[in-house]
């Protein structure tokens, strides 16, 4: 266990599958006392029973991150159950991809409400607490597509992502004494994103792309882990990781 993780209060939206999953795993493991949320409470709940089983620390709180009110109960319960919150890892995301021609403006919708949203809501639900205690922890998942844009089937997607990059950066500027900010941003990791085109033509070609390139989720994992366990007055402020063969 390391001593920096070891016992902090860390919230993961997402939890449920991919990286946020695969971070609960591995913070779990480490000694953290996690916080989880996601839409799918039963395999939030098998996560939980699992992690508990290893000897770690977690509880489940059903969670839909485009609700602010969710979001707001996720922190609180977090609080209630072990007194403080030291990270919140702002994981929960969604990527249907499909040229802007076709209009999918409903997908548009969804996709700025988790992915930029989602981010804000959390911010807003622990900055309060952070300040207050004079020491936290943001950590914002976003994406190489938030430093390049996916042109041709993800401008959208890449949009969001380009607003977590300027969100995490203000944050940092405007963070109050003590609080930490990270933004992570992965290439091809292996998760369920690849997955989320209804466009059929778009996802054949993404689901090939990522089978070709992915990596697994726990280099994520190991990323957040890494900027948690920095002295407290070492700001990991971005890392960006992607697979070896991938170019974008």
């Amino acid at each position: 266990m390391n001593a920096n993780i070891k016992d902090k209060v860390v919230i993961i939206t997402g939890a449920s599958s991919g990286l946020g999953e695969a971070t609960a795993r591995h913070l779990g493991a480490l000694g953290a006392k996690l916080v989880l949320g996601a839409r799918r409470a039963d395999r939030l709940d098998t996560l939980v029973t699992e992690i508990t089983a290893a000897g770690g620390q977690a509880i489940a709180v059903a969670t839909d991150v485009a609700r602010r009110d969710d979001v707001e109960a996720l922190v609180a319960k977090g609080v209630e159950r072990f007194g403080r919150v030291d990270v919140l890892v702002n994981n929960a995301g969604t990527m249907p991809l499909s040229p802007m021609a076709k209009l999918m403006v409903d997908e548009w919708d969804r996709t700025i409400d988790v992915n930029i949203k989602g981010v804000l809501y959390g911010v807003a639900a622990v900055l309060p607490r952070f300040a207050a205690q004079g020491s936290g922890h943001v950590i914002n998942v976003a994406s190489v597509a938030g430093i390049k844009v996916f042109a041709g089937m993800g401008t959208v997607y890449s949009a969001t992502k380009f607003a977590v990059r300027a969100l995490t950066e203000g944050l940092r500027a405007e963070a109050p004494e003590g609080v930490r900010t990270t933004i992570i941003s992965p290439g091809a990791v292996n998760s369920e994103l690849k997955t989320h085109s209804s466009d059929a033509e778009t996802s054949a070609a993404v689901q090939a792309w990522y089978e070709a390139n992915e990596i697994p989720a726990d280099s994520v994992a190991r990323a957040i882990a890494y900027a948690i366990e920095q002295p407290a007055n070492v700001d990991i402020s971005e890392v960006v990781l992607r697979p070896v063969a991938q170019e974008f």
